[in-house]
């Protein structure tokens, strides 16, 4: 927070000033000290332990459920004065600018749910009447999506300034927090009815707190779970490269230029998330390639071709029982189709080439022409553009092909390093992925 752009520095500022005018204007008729101090705790607590989600720094806080229980329970002013909490939240190690913008956001979306529960539900929401569940269901689910919006874009306005993200990438990337915001906000209505109940009261925050923290948990489990998945697919791509000293890295490469060209084309955020898997596995095949084909300093013969174009196939064979890879099979299978139908190893066409495929044989081919090899320096980021726009049509789809160009232009590209091959170990003197050194058949 403390290195944001002006422009950024100038709308948290708005924000704080407008959450603060709020709360100083607003209408206390509500107000219950009790209950707001209650509720107060409830939030503090819950706000001290967000769940942190599969999306990359996205975190999702607990205290959804206390801000939506004072929506309901004492009105807009007093959910808007309950925002004030996150400034003095238990996560110390978030920086005071950044406590006090989470402070004016959740001020304003509780005020602004607030009202909306208040227009929609009217005189009906008297606690401990009978039948209270049923008259506020519908206002409540109002208030929460109201609440939710209303924090999702007052966050995504300060991703936009700062330049942390692209409106594209917020779009692919909500789904997952607005499905954990409104599951946490839901649990506000719960604590609500318990407090109308006679002999409950400011317990019922109490008896909350262990569902809160069960859905916590399974969040982290989920997430730890997606982490190992990761470190696993990582071993994987380790033991392949192991094989060449030149292909170092180049699994984790053609998985981020994949996400770039994914991410271009407004691929949904789970898909994008199985084609990182993909580039990180695309060669994984090469497990059952003899290594002494891999490494062949001469001219190939057909049965060392037969072994190297059928590595798309030993990879699905490796990889295929792993549940969560989904779509991401396709990509391992297909990446060395061609849109002319010359391709490996089922010659496939034109759209008949899976989508993950053809934005991975695009990346994979720009990776291997930026990377160095034995038989030729690495080319120039300009000189790999002009060969991937070259080969549009005909090895490549060019609508993959533009939208990696624009990517680079946005994103850059960060080029491996000068590789450090020991004196006597042997190094393949071609590579099925370089478009610009075709192989060589004896």
């Amino acid at each position: 927070m403390l290195v944001l752009p002006l422009v950024a520095w100038m709308y948290v500022c708005a924000v704080v000033a407008l959450a603060a005018g709020v709360i100083a204007t607003a209408s206390y008729d509500r107000l219950d000290w009790p209950t707001l101090v209650v509720t107060a705790v409830l939030f503090l607590v819950c706000d001290s332990v967000p769940a942190r989600l599969s999306v990359r720094r996205a975190r999702v806080s607990l205290s959804f459920a206390a801000s939506l229980a004072t929506v309901v329970l004492l009105g807009p002013a007093c959910a808007a004065l309950l925002g004030i909490c996150a400034v003095v939240t238990g996560q110390r190690s978030v920086p005071f600018v950044k406590r006090l913008f989470n402070g004016a956001q959740f001020a304003l979306s509780g005020y602004a749910a607030g009202v909306v529960f208040c227009l929609l539900a009217g005189d009906r929401a008297g606690l401990g009447q009978e039948g209270w569940l049923e008259r506020v269901i519908g206002p409540f689910l109002g208030a929460l999506v109201t609440f939710v919006l209303v924090n999702l874009a007052l966050m995504g306005g300060v991703l936009l300034l700062s330049r942390q993200a692209t409106v594209r990438e917020l779009l692919s990337g909500s789904g997952p927090l607005v499905f954990g915001c409104l599951g946490y906000g839901m649990v506000g209505l719960l604590v609500a009815g318990l407090w109308a109940h006679e002999g409950i009261g400011p317990l019922a925050a109490v008896l909350v707190l262990l569902p809160l923290f069960v859905a916590r948990w399974a969040f982290e489990q989920t997430r730890a779970q997606r982490q190992a998945h990761a470190a696993t697919l990582a071993a994987l791509c380790q033991a392949v490269e192991t094989k060449d000293y030149y292909t170092r890295g180049h699994s984790e490469r053609v998985s981020r230029g994949s996400v770039m060209i994914a991410q271009e084309i407004g691929m949904r955020s789970d898909r994008v998330e199985a084609i990182r898997y993909a580039g990180m596995l695309h060669d994984v095949g090469k497990l059952g390639v003899p290594t002494k084909v891999l490494q062949k300093t001469g001219p190939m013969s057909e049965d060392d071709l037969a072994a190297i174009q059928l590595h798309p196939m030993r990879g699905l064979e490796i990889v295929r029982d792993i549940g969560f890879l989904d779509e991401a099979l396709a990509g391992i299978m297909h990446h060395h189709e061609k849109m002319n139908g010359r391709g490996y190893p089922m010659g496939l066409a034109g759209d008949e080439i899976p989508e993950f495929a053809r934005i991975i044989a695009v990346a994979d081919a720009f990776d291997a022409m930026t990377s160095n090899r034995s038989y030729r320096a690495a080319c120039t980021i300009e000189e790999a553009v002009v060969e991937l726009r070259r080969c549009a049509g005909d090895q490549f789809d060019p609508v993959m092909v533009e939208s990696f160009v624009r990517a680079l232009d946005r994103l850059g590209w960060e080029l491996p390093g000068p590789v450090s091959v020991p004196g006597d170990a042997e190094v393949a003197q071609q590579d099925h992925d370089d478009p610009t050194a075709p192989l060589e058949v004896q």
